[in-house]
């Protein structure tokens, strides 16, 4: 017989987009995997085709697989193709996503910066 599982579960996955200083932030809670890729993959993409610049803050993130290193690669074309910007904010390096971030090496490509007060 297993024993049950104990503990606090993951957050719910949540996206807040907002203006801030002619800048649309986009802001992650939660884990960011096959099940959520496609409405932040919406939340980002939507700014940086319109010629945006888009902060998106990852330091809410519990999680992000492959997918989400794909959404963010995505939304880096596509500001290169219309004139938009994509900047990130770092999560820890310690954090399941800071690590990530270093493995798939999008740490030395994409723009990272420790808060939005940066740009």
């Amino acid at each position: 017989m297993l024993a049950p599982v104990t503990g606090a579960g993951p957050s719910p996955f949540s996206v807040t987009v907002a203006e801030a200083d002619g800048r649309v932030v986009v802001s992650f809670t939660g884990e960011l995997d096959l099940a959520t890729a496609a409405e932040a993959e919406d939340a980002i993409v939507g700014a940086v085709t319109a010629g945006r610049h888009a902060v998106v803050d990852l330091r809410g993130l519990e999680f992000m697989d492959s997918t989400g290193v794909r959404v963010l690669i995505a939304a880096h074309r596509a500001a290169g193709e219309h004139g938009g910007r994509l900047s990130l904010v770092r999560p820890g390096d310690e954090s399941p996503v800071g690590r990530v971030l270093a493995i798939s090496g999008l740490d030395s490509v994409l723009e990272l910066v420790d808060g939005p007060e940066e740009l």
